[in-house]
């Protein structure tokens, strides 16, 4: 079991970076424990938000396992004694792009999305012993709420996650724009997912240096065990990542027409000159997000219509948008409300 990471650097607080030397893993089938050396300098995690490197996984509570009782009908319904929570599914089809499911609302799309990610982190954490998750920004963080409520809050093994961002813009941890302070806000700070176990970048870094630092980082947890590698690729194999699109199609900080769409040898890159702001950022390239094992493309909203309708419908558009590029090894599922679907 990965344990927190002790640190050699100052005290959490203050405005010194914390260099985290070393993790301490312990195999769970014998009383074997061996250190291994991190180089990877994180920023420190500031008093906001109350992140603590000291906190260790057994401090966190085992959750509760509860059984579900699924109806199996033309909606799916999950019923609980207190709670019942219904998403209707208005459309699912199989194309060419992965399983497409239009939902006729955003509440609706969250607690679908909610279920499907609890499943996969059930199968993950009995396969491998741990799940590894990828988030993005914007509305998508929004849609993980359901996950914070009953059943999932008591039956999700959140001790065995492990967090990571596709995309980050290069700010304070408390900036407004920050992917961070946004998961945060909405999904972290309800879940008790270790800290130890949620990787941001170190934002004291120019734009090269976090990308560069954010990649030495992955690269040591696939060494640990914690982040698979794909055989088929050579690049890192998340469990599932969860990504949102711009209406623009871009996907991650991969803009249309940008030379970064095209990049296949790092795992993580940096952008200075984003023509959306704020312009520094990093990102995982296209080769490291279809290598995931799972990848939930969330699209809510009639201002992304049109470029769902260039990446699923029959859009004679001649342009080629970054969400078309999504073609993972594994398996790819759209999650759509009726506004995103509604040029199909």
């Amino acid at each position: 079991m990965l344990q927190s990471p002790v640190s050699s650097g100052p005290a959490v607080g203050t405005d010194s970076t914390i260099y985290i030397e070393r993790y301490v893993v312990r195999m769970d089938s014998s009383s074997c424990t061996f250190t291994a050396n991190l180089r990877t300098h994180l920023s420190p995690l500031p008093q906001w938000p109350p992140y603590a490197l000291s906190i260790s996984q057994s401090a966190v509570a085992k959750p509760v396992a509860r059984s579900l009782r699924l109806k199996r009908i033309s909606r799916i319904g999950v019923n609980y004694k207190k709670f019942e929570f219904k998403a209707r599914s208005s459309m699912a089809v199989e194309k060419g792009k992965g399983k497409v499911q239009v939902f006729d609302s955003e509440e609706d799309l969250a607690v679908s999305l909610a279920k499907y990610i609890a499943d996969l982190s059930d199968k993950f954490v009995k396969e491998r012993g741990a799940f590894t998750v990828v988030l993005s920004g914007g509305s998508l963080v929004k849609s993980l709420r359901k996950l914070v409520e009953s059943p999932y809050m008591d039956s999700v093994e959140w001790s065995k996650w492990h967090v990571f961002w596709v995309d980050e813009r290069v700010v304070p941890k408390d900036h407004e724009d920050s992917n961070y302070k946004l998961a945060y806000d909405c999904f972290l700070s309800k879940v008790p997912i270790p800290p130890g176990n949620v990787y941001a970048i170190n934002d004291a870094l120019s734009a090269e240096g976090a990308a560069d630092d954010y990649e030495t980082c992955l690269k040591h947890l696939v060494k640990l065990n914690i982040i698979d590698l794909s055989q088929a690729t050579g690049f890192p194999k998340f469990d599932l990542m969860l990504i949102g699109m711009g209406p623009d199609g871009h996907v991650a900080s991969l803009f249309p027409g940008h030379p970064l769409v095209h990049a296949n040898k790092q795992w993580v890159a940096f952008i200075e000159d984003s023509p959306k702001p704020p312009p520094k950022r990093i990102t995982f390239t296209l080769p490291v997000i279809n290598s995931s094992a799972n990848i939930a493309l969330v699209v809510a909203g009639a201002g992304k219509a049109d470029a769902v309708n260039v990446a699923l419908g029959n859009s004679q558009s001649s342009d080629s948008l970054p969400v078309q590029m999504i073609s993972p090894k594994g398996e790819l599922k759209w999650f759509l409300d009726k506004g995103a679907a509604s040029k199909l």
